[in-house]
């Protein structure tokens, strides 16, 4: 059975940084695309960063605008694991916190197949 397992998340004054990280089960996912997206209610499914991997072992990082410069994505194959440093908290990156694995990546939900049961960051002003 596959499982993405999130954690880290948590209530954060504005400014401040938390490290999200997914530990992944039941098959490994190192060819695979794995990301992060997020959810405030009300509002649809957003995408924040993916990593894909490419021929010669390297794995490139993307990243939403609301993203750039103050997350960042990293993973380890070994452990089977997708982390996201967020750094510079606001009050509007307050949102239920998904990771996700799939073949390709990309920007779109339907993009990955393996979802994980998602973590709450609240940022406080």
């Amino acid at each position: 059975q596959v499982r993405l397992v999130e954690s880290g998340g948590g209530l954060v004054q504005a400014g401040g940084s938390l490290r999200l990280s997914c530990a992944a089960s039941g098959r490994t996912f190192s060819t695979d695309a794995m990301g992060w997206f997020r959810q405030a209610p009300g509002k649809e499914r957003e995408w924040i960063a993916h990593t894909t991997w490419s021929r010669g072992s390297t794995y490139y990082a993307y990243y939403a605008d609301s993203a750039k410069g103050r997350f960042t994505i990293s993973r380890d194959n070994a452990k089977n694991t997708v982390d996201l440093q967020m750094n510079s908290l606001k009050p509007e990156d307050t949102a239920v916190y998904y990771c996700a694995a799939g073949r390709v990546g990309g920007v779109a939900p339907a993009l990955y197949g393996y979802w994980g049961q998602g973590t709450q960051v609240t940022v406080s002003s």
